[in-house]
């Protein structure tokens, strides 16, 4: 498998596990215990998971943006124009590399969220948003997709 191939379906099985873990929240706080642990270690705010709609939207997000890295990698069967998944995983890498980079600055010191939401975004929720974004960047930028297949 190539370096590309191999990063695409890194970035696009990472992005389908997060995703399959936001619709299992629409249902329970698994793996932690209780709704209000769930607030202060994934949400840092609030009382419990948000509503199951908003959970299953992510889901659904974060889905489309497995399919769509995987398919621009040439892991996954490519649907639909190039030129619409290209833009797809552009759009994908900007999110990722904007939540990567902007949460520690969006959730530091001055924001009201918990002590350990923030501590945890600065140590794995914004890195791992960085690399996943550098991984659709890489994988936007010289896709299988864009060869005739």
């Amino acid at each position: 498998m190539g370096g590309i191939r191999a990063t695409g379906a890194a970035v696009s099985a990472t992005l389908a596990a997060v995703g399959a873990l936001h619709a299992v929240w629409a249902v329970t706080p698994w793996p932690l215990r209780t709704p209000e642990e769930f607030a202060d270690t994934v949400v840092g705010a609030g009382e419990g998971v948000p509503p199951a709609a908003s959970c299953v939207a992510v889901a659904g997000l974060l889905g489309t943006a497995a399919y769509l890295v995987g398919a621009e990698a040439g892991v996954l069967p490519a649907v639909g124009p190039r030129r619409l998944r290209r833009a797809g995983v552009r759009t994908v890498a900007g999110v990722l590399l904007a939540r990567g980079l902007g949460g520690p600055v969006l959730f530091g010191r001055v924001s009201e969220r918990s002590d350990r939401f923030r501590r945890l975004n600065v140590r794995y929720y914004s890195p791992l948003c960085a690399a996943l974004g550098a991984g659709a960047a890489v994988v936007a930028g010289a896709g299988v997709g864009r060869r005739p297949q």
